[in-house]
């Protein structure tokens, strides 16, 4: 088990990059604390499995240091790094038994065979493999091969960490969320770093106590599920986070306040002296489709807008509106009724974010907990 720190860790394919979209991986520090369970979460092509792979040692970073415990191994092959990584496809011994494969890493660190026999047999009970411990990995089907795969990565418990990359791709959707709480259980009784890679958002917030989102070679924001969904630090967090992600209002500001187009917005105290710190133009607010409201009933600060389209789906309904041409969406109870094609918004100021060159401004000061330290800023 380890700490693993990355000091000024940048990556480039290029033997010359020159502006930093060369980089596959951009510029970052980070640490990933001994014991924890983490999701490395994106989209295709931001960075996250080049990332897996410099800290596995499969990848010699262009810049930058990686540290197991302190210790610099940049130099270290992923053997001497003690690494565990379960890739996205299974890696088997299709000639071994099920059994042989899982006791294979236990043999090449000449483990007695009563504890071999006993860890065998404690792994393949948490994966549910006990009745194909004497089978062939060869007549295995995909998502049993990679469970077996999955299994050879969590067997050994004095690994310095287990990297997981996509592992459940092969794997049959009905399995899925199982295998994700397997894995999760084994986790908090083994106590192992382990970092699991994956574009599902809802793989990361079920693996994971800590979520890593990247975006374009870069850690946007680092916290826990509810962090990212509640206080997204940068856009695409917003957008990425969430089903559907959050609505974007672009904005101007004046000396009279906030506006999208001729519809004046109330922001809080604290964004709007972020405002006036910037000479930037790039300012959005955004919010959450779940906490926008609606009602039949013009209220205070409310804003009479049309509705598109109504999809019931089963819960909730989703709700598209018309803001003044700006096209956003709204999460509301099944039961509410709409008996007409207007109705009247609010925005919650607890829940308006403030945008300025796409990254979060404006927000109260948190304590140690992640809890606002005003007792009201609405």
């Amino acid at each position: 088990m380890a700490t693993i720190t990355l000091k000024g860790l940048a990556h480039s394919y290029l033997t010359n990059p020159t502006k930093s979209q060369d980089y596959a991986i951009q510029a970052l520090d980070h640490v990933w604390k001994q014991g924890g369970a983490y999701a490395l979460l994106g989209p295709s092509g931001c960075g996250k499995s080049t990332l897996l792979n410099i800290i596995s040692g499969l990848i010699n970073p262009s810049e930058g240091e990686v540290l197991f415990d302190e210790q610099v191994v940049n130099s270290f092959s992923p053997e001497q790094r003690n690494i565990a990584q379960v890739f996205q496809f299974p890696v088997v011994y299709d000639a071994m038994t099920v059994a042989e494969n899982l006791a294979f890493p236990l043999k090449n660190i000449k483990l007695p065979k009563a504890q071999i026999k006993d860890k065998v047999a404690e792994i393949a009970d948490l994966l549910e493999l006990t009745d194909s411990l004497n089978k062939k990995a060869k007549n295995l089907s995909a998502d049993q091969k990679q469970k077996v795969s999955m299994a050879r990565g969590l067997v050994r418990e004095d690994v310095s960490a287990i990297l997981f990359d996509e592992p459940l791709t092969v794997i049959d959707p009905n399995l899925k969320w199982k295998l994700r709480r397997k894995l999760k259980q084994i986790h908090e009784q083994l106590n192992i770093t382990m970092l699991y890679v994956t574009h599902d958002q809802l793989e990361a917030a079920t693996f994971a106590d800590e979520i890593a989102l990247m975006y374009q070679g870069k850690i946007v924001q680092f916290g826990t599920p509810q962090e990212l969904f509640e206080r997204p630090n940068h856009t695409f967090v917003g957008y990425f986070i969430g089903s559907p992600g959050m609505n974007f209002i672009p904005i101007t500001k004046s000396q009279a306040g906030v506006y999208y187009k001729d519809m004046q917005l109330n922001i809080s105290q604290q964004q709007q002296v972020a405002l006036q710190n910037t000479s930037s133009q790039n300012l959005k607010l955004g919010i959450r489709p779940e906490f926008v409201e609606l009602s039949a009933r013009p209220e205070s600060n409310s804003f009479a807008v049309s509705v598109l389209s109504v999809q019931h789906l089963g819960s909730y309904q989703l709700v598209v509106i018309d803001f003044n041409g700006l096209e956003m969406q709204v999460r509301v109870a099944e039961k509410m009724q709409f008996s007409g094609a207007q109705v009247h918004l609010v925005f919650p100021s607890k829940w308006l974010k403030l945008y300025v060159d796409e990254y979060l401004v404006g927000e109260p000061a948190m304590d140690d907990g992640g809890q606002s330290m005003e007792k009201n800023h609405e």
